[in-house]
């Protein structure tokens, strides 16, 4: 019985290294018959990659040499934040095209709340925050989510570029200290659970609006057309995202994109202050200013295609002057 029970163990043995031969020597013969096909394309990858680079260094270096050097003799801190700013700028001009409109609405010697609509990843925050930093001079403050402070290295970026978690108290000090400041009352929610259809998820969130009352500054609203369309979030299973959110308040729903569609920042005319205004009342006077700006410069719903060509043409602009 015994010996049986041996052949049959060897017997199995063999059986499983054989198929194991198999496995190897077809994954060996697909790589082999493949590896031209991953070579041919492998390699213009790569000289796209070296050539975007390129442009990228070019474009700093034609547009930001002067601000870079000024920069570096003056101090250290501003002279990196400049350079990080020119890369990021160039990276907006070469991959979607960037644009900012609206610049002359943000105030250079007073301080002003900038209330923003949150994409899927606001790339179009870095951008803006770059050009104003470039043509200004002036650092943009930036509130971000918790969960970010618990990144490790966080530290080395939020210092020198002005990143807070951001209390009604902390904010309205820092405005109080003649600084500008930018805000999304969606946050994280509005943008996990945001759509192509560019809806304000603010729901009863008007903190940013007793911070505003708080350090009597001016509210300036600033929309992004197409960047729902950078960035797309998973709509399937949205319940049980939503369910995750809720439970752990980390940004969970896998993001896909990164299409180089047309983005341009709309900055509206600010928000006067208003002693009158409660923060209930300040709260709906800026959403609307931004569904405003929504209705004038975004098509819903959004279109990944239409966004694309809109790196040639707006069709939007087209739609004015015939009009």
């Amino acid at each position: 019985m015994l010996t049986l029970f041996s052949h049959a163990h060897n017997y199995t043995t063999s059986i499983t290294v054989g198929y194991i031969g198999v496995d190897v020597d077809l994954w060996l013969w697909m790589t082999w018959l493949l590896w031209p096909l991953i070579v041919t394309f492998l390699l213009p990858l790569t000289i796209v990659l070296f050539f975007y680079i390129t442009g990228v260094i070019l474009y700093v270096y034609k547009l930001h040499r002067e601000r870079l050097i000024n920069a570096y003799e003056n101090n250290f801190w501003d002279g990196a934040i400049k350079t990080v700013a020119a890369l990021w700028d160039a990276h907006g001009w070469i991959w979607h095209g960037y644009e900012l409109n609206g610049l002359e609405n943000v105030p250079i010697d007073s301080p002003a709340l900038l209330v923003y609509y949150h994409g899927a990843i606001p790339i179009d925050l870095y951008y803006m925050i770059s050009r104003i930093y470039l043509i200004k001079a002036k650092l943009v403050h930036t509130v971000a989510d918790h969960f970010l402070f618990k990144l490790p290295g966080w530290s080395i970026i939020s210092e020198p570029l002005k990143v807070i978690p951001g209390t009604v108290q902390t904010c309205s000090d820092i405005l109080k200290e003649n600084n500008l400041l930018a805000i999304s009352p969606g946050g994280v929610y509005e943008a996990q659970f945001g759509d192509r259809y560019y809806r304000l998820m603010w729901k009863k969130r008007f903190g940013f609006a007793k911070v505003a009352i708080d350090a009597k500054v001016p509210i300036i609203p600033v929309f992004t057309q197409n960047i729902r369309e950078a960035f797309r979030c998973i709509g399937i299973g949205r319940r049980f995202w939503l369910r995750i959110y809720l439970w752990t308040r980390l940004p969970i729903v896998p993001i896909y994109g990164w299409f180089p569609v047309k983005l341009r920042t709309h900055i509206g005319k600010p928000i006067p202050y208003d002693p009158d205004l409660s923060a209930e009342d300040l709260q709906k006077k800026v959403a609307s200013a931004i569904e405003e700006l929504i209705c004038q410069h975004q098509k819903v719903p959004g279109n990944i295609l239409r966004a694309l060509c809109e790196r040639v043409y707006n069709p939007l602009n087209c739609s004015k002057k015939k009009t």
